[in-house]
């Protein structure tokens, strides 16, 4: 017998930025708390790299991507791992890990409230 106790599986938190924020644009002026965190979310949907990945994951069968399938993005590892970090902030990514593999799935409810903010326009 080992005198090594098991702890529990915490489920990691979510980020403070995956509740969605915001009402449509259209409904009332965002505050300022709402406004920069919405522009975190749209800044890191920005950059052509992150707007790759977060497509990439998007589309994966099955609605979750191993970062090992969405690596090849033409820039280095390292790099793909910055903007995946940078999606996981702004909180329009979640993951896990799994062995050596992290696998990475949209935050649904944060891409649905951005659809709805945008989507009363016009």
């Amino acid at each position: 017998m080992s005198n090594i106790e098991a702890l529990p599986l915490l489920e990691p938190e979510a980020p403070e930025s995956a509740v969605p924020c915001c009402p449509p644009l259209t409904e009332r002026p965002l505050t300022a708390d709402e406004a920069e965190k919405t522009a975190r979310m749209f800044k890191a949907l920005g950059d052509p790299v992150r707007l790759r990945l977060f497509s990439l994951v998007a589309s994966h069968e099955g609605g979750e991507a191993c970062v090992c399938d969405i690596s090849d993005v033409g820039v280095s590892q390292p790099t793909v791992s910055h903007h995946l970090k940078k999606l996981k902030e702004a909180g329009l990514l979640t993951s896990e890990r799994r062995g050596t593999w992290v696998y990475y799935r949209v935050e649904p409810s944060v891409v649905a409230a951005m659809g709805q903010m945008l989507g009363t326009l016009g």
